[in-house]
């Protein structure tokens, strides 16, 4: 009886936990005060920008963008007939809001088989993946635009400027910029601090 409380506790916890991890941080707007709030965030994007290069407010733009920090975004369904909900338009999950295909694609050449699309330090990684085939083409770092164009579009339809075709992708592209600006002058002013607190952080 008692295992089994002790159990049922531990469980409990982890849940709890888990469900206080996946929340949406409470002041989006902020860099600063997310990794703040979200500690394993702040570490993830570290990672990220050390292994790929990308820097950390490009990165939280992106996931801004795509999925406002939520851990089981997905597209809204497809209504039949007006109303009835019917299929997604696309098979995007997670943080990242990455398609299954190209999912499967960072899985196979990180080798990270167990990466999970609701898991932000993998889709962070997975972000900083795709970026990375970019800087090879010329891309700069902070160049947020260009790097969420081929995002959307992926890098040959980058190349083939499919984008001038949706007006609407370019005004999000311009928005990401926006936000990517606007991260990058708040972590500035903080990187060094929350520097300092992660070598505290188990």
């Amino acid at each position: 009886m008692k295992k089994f409380r002790k159990s049922s506790l531990f469980l409990l916890l982890v849940i709890i936990i888990q469900s206080c991890a996946s929340k949406p941080p409470d002041s989006p707007d902020n860099i600063c005060l997310i990794f703040k709030e979200k500690k394993s965030w702040y570490k993830a994007s570290i990672r990220s920008e050390k292994r790929w290069k990308i820097p950390p407010y490009v990165l939280m733009s992106f996931v801004y963008q795509e999925s406002s920090f939520k851990a089981d975004a997905r597209p809204e369904r497809e209504k039949l007939l007006g109303f009835i909900p019917w299929m997604r338009p696309s098979s995007a999950v997670g943080y990242s809001q990455a398609l299954t295909k190209t999912w499967d694609d960072y899985k196979d050449e990180t080798g990270n088989i167990r990466a999970s699309r609701k898991n932000f330090n993998d889709s962070a990684d997975f972000i900083g993946w795709y970026a990375s085939k970019g800087y090879y083409q010329g891309f700069e770092k902070t160049d947020a635009r260009s790097l969420y164009l081929a995002y959307h579009e992926g890098y040959g339809g980058f190349k083939k400027k499919s984008y001038r075709q949706k007006q609407w992708l370019i005004k999000v592209a311009d928005r990401v910029q926006d936000r990517s600006t606007k991260y990058q002058k708040q972590y500035w002013g903080c990187s060094k601090d929350l520097k300092k607190k992660r070598f505290l952080i188990f």
